[in-house]
């Protein structure tokens, strides 16, 4: 018993203070339930890693970029209405499938990240051979996954948005310190936006954010999960989520959702986000034409 309260006392600890090791084996964890110590609906928001995040290289990032300016890149089939090497000198960041971007131009951002899975999975290769100009961030959730670690930080990301046990399902959560956790919010934009408020941006400038997707007939739907099984019409490269891949539901009504709590964090701490893509159906920010910001 003594053995059991002093396991449920360290991991009191690290769940709530996010501890160094989220190393906990099932009989603390079934304790905790049991006990009522740690709700189930907290419990489910938690992700058990055995490797701890990079707390300290993350910390380095923390307003080292305060007040100045950055672009967030989607990947809508708006990019390529647009000249990417505007962003040489600009600082900006990408995700997923941006490498097909950089094998057409030669755009190479200067932070990269991937949140989803199934782009994990579909894309391993190109992933861990692509690097951007100053720095990659991936969920620890994929460290083994991720086998090429150069100036590359690993965060823990927390997925109760996207877990149905959880009290805080579907609810929009935004952290003002990455180095501790991140959360989701349907896109991957919504953890780089949390990352550029952490480097102290106070301009944000999201481009290829077309908010407009079209499931083909054709797909493979099972529930969340989708598979394709033809080229894409969604991004800016037909094999993005092309033939065979797999990708979720995108539910835009929950990209909203996060746009909005987004927003509201930005613009009462002063700081702003911009919608400079090309057309597109994104509304919620103010709109400003990407040409005459150069």
């Amino acid at each position: 018993m003594k053995r059991i309260i002093h396991k449920t006392k360290k991991a009191i600890k690290y769940f709530r203070l996010g501890g160094s090791k989220m190393l906990f084996d099932m009989a603390s964890i079934k304790h905790c339930q049991r006990t009522g110590i740690l709700s189930n609906s907290y419990l489910h928001e938690v992700r058990y890693n055995i490797k701890s995040p990079d707390i300290s290289k993350i910390r380095e990032f923390k307003n080292k970029y305060k007040n100045k300016r950055c672009f967030i890149v989607g990947n809508g089939p708006s990019l390529n209405r647009i000249d990417l090497s505007k962003l040489d000198h600009e600082y900006s960041f990408a995700v997923n499938g941006i490498f097909y971007k950089t094998d057409s131009s030669g755009y190479r951002p200067s932070f990269y990240m991937v949140e989803d899975s199934h782009v994990i999975n579909d894309n391993l290769e190109r992933i861990n051979l692509f690097e951007p100009k100053i720095h990659r961030f991936f969920p620890i959730d994929y460290y083994e996954k991720i086998t090429n670690r150069k100036n590359t930080s690993f965060f823990r990301m927390n997925r109760s948005f996207y877990e149905s046990k959880s009290s805080n399902f579907e609810v929009p959560q935004f952290s003002t310190d990455f180095s501790l956790q991140a959360f989701c919010g349907q896109s991957v934009t919504m953890i780089n936006l949390q990352l550029a408020y952490y480097m102290g941006f106070t301009e944000v400038y999201l481009i290829g954010m077309d908010f407009s997707y079209d499931i083909p007939k054709s797909a493979i739907v099972e529930g969340a999960n989708i598979t394709s099984t033809e080229d894409d019409p969604n991004h800016f490269h037909p094999d993005y989520f092309g033939k065979g891949k797999k990708w979720h539901d995108p539910k835009l009504e929950n990209v909203m959702k996060n746009y909005q709590l987004q927003k509201t964090i930005y613009e009462t701490s002063g700081r702003k986000i911009f919608n400079a893509t090309v057309g597109g159906k994104l509304e919620i920010f103010d709109r400003v034409e990407f040409e005459s910001l150069f």
